[in-house]
């Protein structure tokens, strides 16, 4: 039987969404890791599927990484699925209300086509703590959750970091038993900050609004930035804001690339 989807992205970092809230079927780790395939499958970074909430909320977002694992929380697909079920549900300037993993997470519509989403409270270790990777390599890291594990390290400058060989390491370092993302982060000025990202089962990939979360935190904490900061990322500009409440707002926008259709 065919299964339609949505193929979508947030700055790059792209997403299959299976609309499955009437009709849910199993999506294995072997599945996700297919369909996620660039070659043998549709191409994604994660794949979303959407299913019946457990309470009062609009759809259930479940997450699987390309690599088959699941993750709690993904900021930029949350602004994708708000996209989505505006345009679906004809709910175009209401608050949207998704449950994750990671708990209950609420989007409201911006100006310009933009989603904000409330990203709830972080949770932080001590700034600049010291950790080596088997390399012998060393950083000062500071670790934030926002609902999902966040390992972020501040150089001076990101230009030719070798991203592809470090991430991988401190993804799967002894400090971080369920493993974690990755964001290096180079401090342009108070109001901005530049990212680059390894996500956790997938990758490098062109944005992570949940990194980009982390690393707003992660700025203020070390005394780098103000509560507001512009997050540069690889695929554009995502705006943090750290609110007094504690609640992390992201605003981003939100891309549909195309429908299709297949079997599973």
């Amino acid at each position: 039987m065919n299964a339609p989807f949505v193929k979508m992205h947030g700055l790059g970092n792209d997403f299959i969404i299976f609309d499955q809230r009437q009709n849910r079927r199993e999506i294995t780790p072997e599945l996700a890791a297919r369909l996620a395939d660039r070659r043998l499958g549709v191409g994604c970074d994660q794949i979303i599927q959407l299913v019946a909430p457990d309470y009062l909320a609009h759809a259930q977002m479940l997450i699987y990484n390309s690599d088959g694992s699941q993750a709690e929380m993904c900021g930029n697909a949350a602004r994708c699925v708000a996209k989505y079920l505006r345009q679906v549900m004809n709910l175009p300037t209401e608050t949207l209300t998704l449950q994750t993993l990671a708990g209950l997470i609420h989007i409201q519509p911006g100006v310009d086509g933009l989603e904000s989403v409330d990203m709830g409270i972080p949770v932080y270790g001590k700034p600049g703590e010291s950790i080596t990777t088997g390399s012998g390599t060393g950083y000062q890291f500071t670790q934030v959750s926002m609902g999902n594990p966040h390992c972020v390290i501040f150089l001076p400058d990101l230009t030719d970091f070798p991203l592809d060989v470090e991430g991988p390491k401190l993804e799967v370092h002894k400090r971080f038993p369920h493993r974690t993302n990755v964001e290096f982060v180079q401090v342009i000025n108070p109001q901005q900050i530049r990212m680059r990202v390894w996500e956790r089962g997938v990758g490098i990939t062109p944005a992570c609004g949940t990194g980009a979360c982390a690393a707003g935190v992660a700025a203020v904490l070390n005394g780098h930035t103000q509560r507001q900061v512009v997050v540069t990322l690889d695929g554009g500009d995502i705006d943090i804001f750290w609110r007094r409440d504690d609640h992390v707002i992201m605003t981003g926008p939100a891309t549909t690339s195309f429908y299709g259709e297949i079997n599973f």
